[in-house]
């Protein structure tokens, strides 16, 4: 999208189901596992860039060997950076050591990730933090092999004060009120309570301590731990976990706000964020790949058998349908479907803009990800053209001469590539004078491309605040001379925080919210703010009931083309010579594009938690009171 936003975190979970001897048989190498984790971490990276992690357990060591292994990295290929390291950690052993090149044992005793167990995290710091402390997998560490946990996710919790304070009457000292932390600890609790009760069971039946160790692996029961750990969980998530003795688990929230699939055969278990991973990766069909419901975790004890549980009882289902316009990649075969469907959705729209005249109409798309809701709106006028000219054609019979059949079948939409970001500008000064002028150079135009008679049409996958189409697309657009410019949103207006994983978190940076508040100026009920921050106000000291989203009352007095045609006018620079007009997505025709995909809080307010009204409550009180913060 043109606006830049945070995107969420992707993970991926390998667990190899033969021994490592095998994967050398077949595949030639002892770093299978290692090989597979660098592609679906890449496959990935479009949904993490701020950072990268890795981590690994190797089944069956001797106490003394070293069985956990992690590497992180924050650096700007933070995957490269990673796949180095552990490169040069596996070349510095075989040249210290060559004798082990032929023997696999050897291997997997002195080479880190030779392991049977990994787990890989992309990362986009919802917070903006960027340090090596923040990055996934998170590591809990202890001498009992069972109480080790390694955690990565993508997620965002709403009350995470909440876990906070559970942790600290269940007597811990967290060491910082986060909510990875917080999960982490809140899983590591139950952990190592059922350990502990487990030891205690199997030395009243006889067994010795040392005996203990592999019963308490094949007694443990992953889901009674999830099931305890999750149970006052506000947020979405899709979150990943190992044990230190080689059970693994990933559980989704019970909306299925964030996404997660698996593929199982007899070689191994995957589990992602992203289905086309999986598929390119593993070199699987589209239909051998489940995706996990919501509420369920996937667990792979490590005895390799392969379960799916509930967890918590599923709610209804509210899938991110951000997930759909832009998140995920649009290789997955339904994405790509929905995303043409968004662009067909909308022309009709567009053609209402144009006054239906395709002739001088010049299509295109800003910026790359949106090329996928192009071809649909393009496709979309094609169709619109070929009606046109069965028409004429029949309305003219037996009349019909050649020319007038070459004149007809040569009207065809006008598709131009408009604008072409160059990659290398970078708006190195924070000064707003100097920077905006920067910024008015990220896109070079191809001139000539349209004509002063033309309307220019402009797909974008999401306009969220609008800053960069002000500041710098429409005085680009501008100078190709249209005479009406015309940008199209395959999203929805944003109205509402998001508080499950993407950095959406205050209200004022919502051209849509801007938009609403000047009509409130202009029709003299800014009063109504007030009493909505009231509501807000006495909705979050009522701890005892469900919360109600009390923003909703501020849109309510008006109609989506009424915002968006606020949105034209604050978006127009006063400079500009083109007609500019703004169309947005109807929450309609996004439900009937992404039917599977409900989840639509950040256009609707219709939060699938109690935590996101509390929120967006939230919310609004900071931007009343002219507070500068999250409100998460």
């Amino acid at each position: 999208m043109s606006d830049s936003i945070k995107h969420e975190c992707g993970i991926s979970l390998i667990r190899l189901l033969k021994p490592l001897e095998y994967y050398v048989e077949k595949y030639g190498t002892a770093f299978y596992g290692i090989n597979k984790m660098y592609l679906m971490m890449e496959k990935q990276h479009n949904r993490g860039q701020d950072g990268a992690g890795f981590a690994s357990i190797k089944l069956d060591m001797q106490a003394g060997e070293r069985y956990m292994s992690r590497v992180r990295s924050v650096e700007p290929q933070p995957i490269q950076d990673i796949f180095d390291k552990i490169n040069t950690r596996i070349n510095t052993e075989f040249d210290k050591n060559p004798e082990i090149a032929d023997d696999l044992q050897q291997q997997k005793k002195r080479i880190p990730y030779v392991a049977e167990v990994l787990l890989g995290h992309v990362r986009y710091g919802t917070f903006g933090k960027n340090s090596i402390e923040n990055v996934h997998p998170f590591l809990r560490q202890n001498n009992w092999m069972h109480r080790n946990l390694i955690v990565a996710g993508n997620f965002n919790m709403t009350n995470t004060p909440e876990l906070f304070d559970n942790l600290v009457q269940l007597g811990q000292h967290p060491k910082e009120m986060a909510d990875t932390i917080t999960v982490m600890e809140k899983i590591g609790h139950f952990l190592d309570d059922a350990v502990a009760k487990l030891y205690k069971q199997i030395k009243k039946e006889g067994y010795s301590k040392m005996d203990a160790s592999p019963l308490i692996a094949d007694r443990l029961k992953v889901n009674k731990i999830l099931k305890k750990a999750a149970k006052n969980w506000d947020g979405g998530y899709a979150m990943a976990g190992l044990l230190g003795h080689g059970d693994a688990f990933v559980l989704r929230d019970p909306a299925g706000i964030r996404p997660a699939y698996f593929y199982q055969d007899e070689e191994v278990v995957v589990v992602a964020s992203e289905r086309p991973a999986i598929q390119t990766v593993f070199n699987v069909e589209y239909e051998d790949i489940t995706e996990l419901s919501p509420g369920h975790a996937i667990i792979v004890k490590k005895n390799g058998r392969v379960d799916v549980s509930e967890i918590l009882e599923p709610t209804e289902r509210k899938a991110c349908s951000f997930e759909r316009i832009y998140f995920s990649r649009g290789s997955d075969k339904e994405i790509y479907q929905e995303r043409k469907k968004l662009g067909r959705l909308l022309f009709p729209q567009i053609l209402e803009a144009i006054k239906y005249d395709i002739k001088y109409t010049v299509f295109s798309y800003i910026p790359n990800t949106a090329e996928i809701s192009f071809l649909g709106m393009v496709r979309e006028a094609q169709n619109f053209l070929n009606k046109q000219k069965e028409e004429q054609i029949l309305s003219l019979g037996t009349d019909l001469n050649q020319d007038q059949v070459h004149n007809i079948l040569e009207v065809r939409p006008r598709i131009e590539k408009v604008a072409i970001k160059d990659a290398k500008l970078r708006t190195f000064i924070t000064q707003d004078s100097s920077r905006d002028d920067l910024v008015a150079h990220v896109y070079d135009i191809s001139y000539g491309s349209v004509n002063p008679e033309d309307n220019l049409v402009i797909i974008d996958d999401s306009i969220v605040r609008g800053t960069t189409l002000r500041k710098s697309i429409l005085r680009i657009l501008d100078r190709l001379s249209p005479k009406k410019i015309i940008v199209v949103s395959s999203a929805p207006q944003i109205r509402y925080p998001d508080c499950y994983g993407i950095d959406m978190a205050k209200l004022e940076d919502f051209v849509a919210f801007k938009a609403a508040l000047e009509l409130h100026r202009e029709r003299g009920s800014l009063d109504l703010v007030e009493k909505i921050y009231k509501k807000c106000v006495a909705e979050l000291k009522n701890k005892d009931k469900e919360v109600e989203n009390q923003v909703k009352e501020f849109y309510a007095p008006f109609g989506p083309q009424e915002i968006s045609d606020k949105i034209s006018e604050l978006l127009s620079p006063a400079d500009i010579r083109a007609e500019v007009k703004i169309i947005y997505q109807t929450i309609e025709n996004l439900h009937k594009a992404c039917p599977g995909n409900l989840g639509d809080w950040y256009f609707t307010g219709e939060y699938p938690t109690n935590g996101g009204n509390k929120v967006v409550n939230r919310a609004f009180i900071n931007f009343f009171e002219g507070k500068n913060q999250r409100a998460y």
